[in-house]
């Protein structure tokens, strides 16, 4: 199989997966789906900080990578990939894409802006260019699928944009699919990642054709982010003279949700504060509940019912009592499936793993 020029032939594949983060750089090995080794390098905050961008750390996080392999015993001369954590590029359709000039031009620029994920295609070119082995991104939270009338807000000057977790949610998607001997492109899903950010995507044959932002845009509020919010009352807040701009925007992302009802981000506070016999975490908890369920019920709406499975993931999947909440407003529209937690490690490999495999083929960046 010839990768970006590269020949790839071995059927056991070693990959190499990096997911990088704003003071920490997380790095896996994978032989095949199974993982032999899984670490998080944290940066100290002072060298961090000591570069201009966050594009300037990537000699610095490259030889951290190296280091920390070297010291583990990982021979990276074994390796047949290494794959990163997609940045904000330009709004790409779903799928492995190879790294390519036009992609690390863009994730240098900060195409849609600048994060610490955008180092993730750029150092897995870097390290895979020294041993002649194929590099690659899967699903960057800028992927576009979204049906024509999705993207109309009802405001002509803006439009409804597609960032979402969809690293997470297509990997769980795949997995699912497979739990039920199906291919994802058969099927029609309702994936809902709880996390920091809360996102629903209404998957139609392997496209998610429509889902809310998750940045800070639309949707069920969050531990942190405040989602839909009543667009009059915003706009007096913005102009009454109290704040100032990057003020409105903290307290829509960061400052918004559970922060600034409850003052936390932690549903495990939150719930413990619940059992103590807190009236309002209860009410605030139950109506972040009530918003997913909503946002679950919009997304069946646009399968128009035609519904195979509801997955919910994410970190607060982990919450029994708060999928149980979900699940009993939602239940018969389809069946519940519950996947806790967020393995982007471990989807990052699956992405790359099925390009080495010949199962899916790799996509040129930015496509059509």
């Amino acid at each position: 199989m010839q990768i970006g020029g590269l020949t790839v032939q071995q059927t056991e594949h070693r990959i190499l997966v990096i997911n990088p983060g704003s003071t920490s750089t997380k790095i896996g090995v994978f032989d095949n789906e199974v993982s032999v080794f899984e670490k998080t390098i944290r940066h100290d905050s002072s060298v961090i900080n000591s570069y201009e961008t966050i594009i300037d750390q990537y000699e610095f996080r490259k030889n951290t990578i190296l280091e920390t392999l070297d010291t583990e015993g990982i021979n990276i001369s074994k390796l047949s990939a290494v794959c990163g954590r997609g940045g904000l590029l330009r709004p790409i359709e779903g799928g492995t894409y190879a790294v390519n000039n036009q992609m690390l031009e863009d994730l240098r620029a900060g195409y849609s802006g600048q994060h610490a994920s955008n180092l993730g295609g750029i150092l897995a070119y870097e390290i895979a260019s020294g041993l002649n082995i194929p590099s690659f991104i899967v699903d960057p939270v800028v992927v576009d699928e979204l049906d024509p009338v999705a993207r109309v807000s009802g405001f002509s000057l803006i439009e409804r944009k597609s960032i979402f977790h969809a690293l997470n949610q297509k990997a769980v998607a795949r997995r699912v699919a497979k739990e039920l001997g199906r291919k994802y492109e058969e099927l029609n899903l309702i994936v809902t990642h709880l996390g920091g950010g809360i996102t629903v995507g209404a998957h139609k044959l392997g496209r998610v054709v429509d889902v809310n932002n998750g940045l800070h845009g639309d949707g069920p509020f969050s531990p942190e982010r405040a989602g839909t919010v009543p667009a009059g009352d915003l706009v007096e807040l913005c102009f009454s003279g109290d704040f100032y701009r990057e003020e409105v925007m903290k307290k829509l992302v960061g400052q918004g949700g559970l922060v600034g009802y409850l003052g936390t981000n932690d549903a495990v506070k939150v719930e413990k504060m619940i059992s103590q016999g807190n009236e309002k975490a209860k009410l605030v908890y139950g109506a972040m509940a009530y918003q997913v369920a909503k946002e679950i019920g919009s997304a069946s709406a646009v399968l128009a019912g035609k519904v195979d499975a509801i997955i919910l993931t994410g970190g607060l999947a982990y919450g029994k009592d708060f999928v149980q909440e979900i699940s009993e407003r939602i239940n018969w529209i389809a069946d519940v499936i519950v996947h806790p937690g967020e393995n982007e490690l471990q989807a990052l490999a699956e992405g790359a793993l099925r390009v080495l495999r010949g199962e899916e083929d790799f996509k040129e960046y930015p496509g059509k």
